[in-house]
């Protein structure tokens, strides 16, 4: 899959009138996990709706749903499930907690360069890498070299999400290097022949993907469709769209129905995230 380097700018939702035709534009921001699949449902939902305008941009689950409490957004995309204290802020900023929508499955993929010989690691292992205890890949039965750690920015659902499921909430270690989004972590990995990295598994192209095990006994699992919908992949998640509940009702509305609907299921399938299984987009 090929990450699309297309942002565009935030606006805030509003409706016009031109002659004949009455058009709507939806600010989406948040998650850089889930650019790639929000510019490419914005792309196909436009190409049948020329009468809704889109507008995607990244920065961060974190900075997502700061957009949300601030009402500088109408939609937030977010890589980890909101906050209490979050939800919080936007009851005291909308009067109402938002609507959360899952709108797609991710395998939280472990990406290492093309040539490293390792293929799997455990739960256990990488919480060692990633807060420094394990330092060199001869440790874990690889060649005598440091790990070179690559991780995301604090302001990230997938960082948040990786620290609290893999870390156990610990830090991640000093030197590790912070990257932009995914998509440079994916980028820095597949050049530095001992790196490591973490992201969404449909920025995979160009590193190899690890298996996992939950623990040292349990199976090494690959992080596929049918490992993640089955909940065998140990660090499988939803992925989210937040709403302010007042905005959540006509070309809003119509776009979340729309991307849980099997055409915007099989969007995310194309870009390389899971769609939700059908029980679950009613829902």
């Amino acid at each position: 899959m090929k990450a699309c380097s297309l942002l565009f700018p935030l606006l805030l939702f509003t409706a016009v009138t031109t002659p004949g035709l009455r058009a709507a534009t939806i600010t989406v921001k948040g998650s850089d996990t889930m650019v790639i699949l929000a510019q490419k449902w914005a792309e196909v939902y436009m190409s049948t709706h020329p009468d809704v305008k889109i507008q995607v941009t990244g920065g961060g689950t974190g900075t997502g749903l700061a957009a949300l409490q601030n009402q500088q957004t109408d939609l937030c995309n977010a890589s980890r499930k909101i906050r209490p204290r979050e939800v919080e802020t936007c009851i005291k900023a909308f009067g109402r907690r938002p609507t959360e929508y899952r709108v797609a499955l991710d395998g939280l993929s472990v990406y290492v360069h093309a040539d490293n010989p390792i293929e799997e690691l455990s739960i256990e292992q990488l919480e060692a890498i990633f807060t420094g205890k394990i330092r060199n890949w001869k440790e874990l039965g690889g060649p005598d070299a440091e790990i070179i750690l690559y991780s995301r920015e604090n302001n990230s659902g997938t960082y948040e999400f990786f620290k609290e499921h893999v870390l156990q909430g610990k830090d991640f270690a000093a030197h590790a290097q912070t990257m932009p989004g995914t998509a440079a972590v994916l980028q820095a990995v597949s050049r530095a022949r001992h790196g490591i990295g973490y992201g969404g598994a449909a920025y995979g192209v160009g590193a190899k993907h690890l298996r996992i095990r939950k623990t040292a006994n349990d199976p090494a699992i690959e992080p596929t469709e049918e490992n993640v919908v089955n909940g065998s992949y140990p660090i499988s998640r939803y992925l989210y769209i937040y709403v302010n509940p007042a905005l959540d009702k006509g070309p809003v509305a119509d776009y979340l129905k729309w991307i849980r609907s099997d055409a915007g299921q099989a969007v995310v399938k194309e870009v390389g995230y899971y769609p939700l299984p059908p029980e679950l987009r009613s829902r």
